[in-house]
């Protein structure tokens, strides 16, 4: 990186479209590209038909929304199913299934964790994140969710899947300004496979719900979910 380079937000928002693509391309084996133009919004929402978001904080605070179609949402898990090696019979046809919800919300995890990855190598600062919540909507609701940030920018970036079915992100985070003082050495990306593995030995260790899973539902009970 170039001394006195500034990072701003929407470069910060480019290191999460590179983790989106990444991660979905590999996992469904076909590639996922995204728009290079991006809105300004003024708040992020849940939309239909699969909604699915994560929290973070640390060096800065923010939220990853990402809205799929049932079409976009069950190309992404279908493929991914196949590239597993998954027999056809055995992989859902409708998004509403459950194994779809985990599928989607596995991979969201998998694109936060890699963020936070490209976050702690390249702006040598560290954000932790929530568990992701993924909810299949199936009337036109809109759920807005805040969080605290200082003078939150928000920003929404149109992906296309390999059939061309559309799915957004929505991202908001902190008005900040990343400056380097001196020279250093980023880090490859980390392997997608890696973030899966650490994720489901954590399931494992926290097997039986406990504090965790109260503390999601009375998160959800305030969005009136």
């Amino acid at each position: 990186m170039k001394k006195n380079k500034a990072i701003t937000t929407d470069d910060v928002l480019i290191n999460l479209c590179q983790s989106v693509t990444e991660v979905l391309s590999k996992a469904s084996g076909n590639k996922i590209t995204y728009s290079a133009m991006v809105q300004k919004i003024t708040c992020t929402c849940l939309r239909p038909d699969i909604g699915s978001f994560v929290l973070f904080d640390g060096g800065f605070n923010g939220i990853v929304v990402i809205n799929l179609t049932s079409i976009a949402a069950l190309e992404i898990y279908q493929d991914y199913m196949r590239n597993m090696g998954m027999p056809e019979e055995e992989i859902s046809q409708s998004h509403l299934a459950d194994d779809v919800a985990n599928v989607m919300g596995e991979l969201v995890n998998q694109i936060v964790g890699d963020f936070t990855f490209k976050v702690r190598e390249r702006l040598q600062t560290s954000i932790t994140q929530s568990q992701p919540k993924m909810m299949a909507i199936s009337k036109l609701v809109q759920i807005s969710v805040d969080t605290a940030m200082d003078k939150p920018q928000m920003r929404r970036v149109t992906f296309t899947t390999k059939n061309h079915n559309i799915f957004y992100l929505e991202f908001a985070m902190d008005r900040t300004e990343f400056i380097q003082l001196h020279e250093f050495e980023s880090a490859d990306s980390i392997d997608p496979d890696e973030i899966m593995k650490e994720s489901l030995e954590a399931k494992e260790d926290d097997s039986g719900g406990g504090d965790s899973d109260v503390a999601d539902d009375d998160f959800l009970a305030e969005l009136g979910l």
